[in-house]
């Protein structure tokens, strides 16, 4: 039997191409603090996974906490098989009730795991492969609106034709910043206004009804699930919730008030890929379309989300990001790359990595 017999935890910095990444509530991140777990077995099969929390100020989550957690619940899953992935979930749950975010990154190693020891890439695991390739957004960092249209410009050049704006500012600059944006899109061309729970209700109605007339969806205009569900009472417009939707019971309570739309599946919010799974196969039995990622990351990252997305039937697939196209630093040459506007899932198996562990550096600490 295939046992754990180490993990290895470690802090990566990674600066971002732009300078900085700025949305509600003025945050703004310049160098993501991301957290990479490598898991060693008896049969010499490592498997690796990530977790970046965009800061410690977007959701109940911040990048120390991950380690901190990692230490109290990794002692228990020493001598485990990293392939019953629901005992490994259910240890980590019974060591540490909560915090999705800190057992994410060790639940999608396991999965990498699983992916070499019965030789399979993890889009195959994970329900088979749907299309040619994965359509991507570009999230467009808030700032002026004459600065916002210009890269979107730029990244309509290379291939983008969805993009999430980030809104959730003063609303006389939200409006301007959506239809400056809009009308530099072709027809077909997907805007998501995105207020990452910036706006109070009535600023939120502003900004719609000022925008009513324009193509675009509105994303998660308000901190609460009431708030956001008075909101969408009062629009026609398409309705995504992102940052309310961590759980099944919240997407079954979401589904049966109307509440929105489409949703967004951020792996680590939800706690790793068996739970996000869980909730995007219940997504499309429902008929839920759903834009598929996580709070942030690098190669590794943006691995499993692009086997989640491509082994997930086209048309529940509203869309999904390449974090690793924003940062500096690649640590994989093997990682999903963007080609224009598209990623693909890899072949290999597993996550379908080769990691350049020296850029990794030395292990914070190691679990025995």
């Amino acid at each position: 039997m295939i046992k754990i017999d180490s993990i290895e935890v470690y802090k990566l910095d990674l600066p971002l191409k732009e300078g900085s990444y700025n949305w509600s509530h003025q945050n703004s991140v310049s160098v993501f603090d991301s957290t990479i777990v490598k898991i060693n077995t008896n049969k010499h099969i490592i498997g690796f996974g990530e977790v970046c929390t965009l800061g410690p100020a977007y959701l109940p989550a911040y990048p120390e906490g991950v380690r901190t957690g990692i230490k109290k619940i990794g002692k228990s899953l020493i001598g485990k098989d990293p392939t019953n992935l629901n005992d490994i979930n259910q240890q980590m749950d019974r060591h540490l009730k909560g915090h999705n975010y800190v057992k994410s990154p060790i639940d999608m190693a396991c999965w990498d795991i699983l992916g070499k020891y019965t030789k399979q890439p993890l889009w195959k695991i994970l329900g088979g492969k749907f299309g040619k390739h994965v359509e991507l957004y570009r999230a467009i960092s808030q700032e002026d609106s004459k600065q916002m249209s210009k890269k979107v410009k730029k990244y309509k050049k290379e291939g983008y034709k969805k993009f999430q704006l980030k809104v959730g500012g003063k609303p006389d600059e939200d409006i301007e910043r959506i239809k400056l944006v809009r009308s530099i899109l072709n027809k077909n061309d997907v805007l998501v206004a995105d207020a990452n729970t910036g706006w109070l209700m009535h600023d939120a109605l502003n900004v719609i009804n000022a925008t009513k007339d324009l193509n675009i969806y509105i994303e998660q205009p308000c901190i609460s699930y009431v708030e956001n569900l008075s909101v969408r009472k009062k629009t026609n417009k398409p309705f995504i919730l992102d940052e309310t939707i961590d759980s099944v019971d919240a997407l079954l309570k979401a589904y049966n008030d109307k509440a929105m739309d489409l949703i967004n599946i951020k792996i680590s919010k939800i706690g790793g890929l068996t739970k996000s799974r869980l909730l995007r196969d219940l997504c499309v039995e429902l008929g839920i379309a759903m834009t598929i990622e996580d709070s942030w990351g690098g190669d590794i990252a943006t691995s499993a989300i692009s086997h989640l997305a491509h082994s997930t039937p086209e048309k529940y697939r509203f869309s999904s990001t390449d974090f690793n196209s924003y940062n500096k630093i690649n640590y994989s040459k093997d990682s999903p790359q963007r080609k224009n506007g598209n990623f693909v899932a890899s072949d290999k198996f597993g996550l379908g990595l080769t990691v350049n562990e020296k850029k990794l550096g030395k292990p914070l600490f190691t679990i025995l």
